[in-house]
């Protein structure tokens, strides 16, 4: 918990721009949005709301609710009773699931024994009573969250002296294939043209808004550690966390907590990466480990890599590159840095040639 003490949580009041929000493309065509200047009006209800309401025992508690939405004014929510993820609530305490459609500048949701209403930023917890007697419905108001952004607390982070700024923003001497958006963010499909064995990573990446995608189609990409072992990215705000989404050291283990904030939004990777060791006969002797700080939380907690994952490439002495996936939707970083930790610069994982 003392990672999101730090972690500043401002109100953002979208009241004004619900009647602004607009796509940029073809009414038909799956919207991907890269900037808030191309989303559409349900952006503005999508996202973090945090505030307080009664229980069934009437006792007042901090609820946090995540809003997604889903594509043609329909929205799916959780509701997470201590607050919200990585900030109160951690994984296996209470949680609720709403589903729910947008009427214009007004949101409704509907759980097992509540609702949630939203408008003007404001989301109403309500619980809803039903009486022998037809149509004499009772509502009661059981508390107010308020929309909020939170901040990674290491977005922007500095690299200290002696790492290796990879990109700032200005060029890509760093990067193979390196390309750079208009506003200087790097984009996907890239590897670093140095071989890191034992490295500490600092990475910010932003998510597109594709609220039509579904699943692996929904943001996707990932940090390929030396081209073996995958640190997903993924659009799995409001998602359960599961192995393949956010944060997952992919298809191998889930994330503690999902930490994953919603589309749009900065977030921050700080990895952690120490190299298996192999024996004079290339046998592995000792696996790599990996520990992965999601928006300033500990997520992956020094994990050993019994492999490499997914479709990565097979373990060996060989040094390769660290990539960033192109899985063809426009996902981008910025501010990346490293801090070299091999012991020294000549051994069988250190740099590559720049061709």
């Amino acid at each position: 918990m003392s990672y999101w003490r730090s972690i500043a949580v401002a109100v953002v009041v979208f009241a004004s721009m619900l009647l602004t929000g607009r796509s940029s493309v073809a009414a038909d065509a799956p919207l991907v949005a890269t900037s808030v200047s191309q989303v559409d009006r349900d952006y503005w209800f999508q996202g973090e709301y945090l505030g307080s309401a009664r229980n069934s025992c009437g006792k007042c508690q901090t609820m946090g609710l995540q809003v997604v939405a889903l594509g043609k004014n329909e929205f799916q929510a959780v509701l997470f009773t201590g607050g919200l993820p990585g900030g109160g609530w951690w994984s296996g305490m209470e949680q609720r699931e709403f589903k729910g459609s947008r009427d214009g500048d007004v949101l409704r949701l509907i759980g097992d024994s509540q609702r949630i209403e939203i408008q003007k930023s404001k989301a109403n917890i309500q619980s809803v009573y039903q009486p022998p007697t037809p149509g004499s419905e009772q509502v009661v108001s059981l508390g107010e969250l308020m929309r909020v952004e939170r901040r990674s607390q290491t977005l922007g982070l500095q690299a200290p002296a002696g790492a290796t700024v990879l990109f700032d923003g200005t060029n890509t001497d760093h990067w193979k294939n390196g390309r750079i958006t208009d506003d200087g963010l790097l984009m996907i499909g890239t590897e670093t043209k140095q071989h890191f064995r034992d490295f500490h990573m600092h990475i910010e990446f932003q998510l597109p808004y594709q609220p039509t995608a579904r699943g692996q189609g929904r943001a996707n990409s990932g940090v390929y550690i030396q081209s073996r072992y995958e640190v997903q990215v993924l659009d799995s705000f409001g998602l359960k966390g599961e192995f393949n989404e956010c944060a997952s050291l992919y298809r191998f283990k889930a994330p503690d907590t999902n930490l994953c904030f919603p589309p749009l939004v900065w977030q921050t990777y700080d990895i952690e990466f120490q190299s298996p060791t192999f024996d004079e006969n290339n046998k592995k002797v000792c696996p790599g480990t990996v520990s992965v700080f999601h928006n300033g939380v500990l997520v992956q907690n020094r994990v050993e890599l019994a492999n490499k994952t997914g479709g990565g490439a097979a373990e060996g002495t060989i040094g390769l590159p660290t990539k960033l996936q192109d899985h063809g939707n426009p996902v981008r970083f910025r501010n990346i840095w490293l801090i070299n930790r091999s012991s020294n610069s000549g051994d069988q994982l250190g740099v590559a040639s720049a061709n």
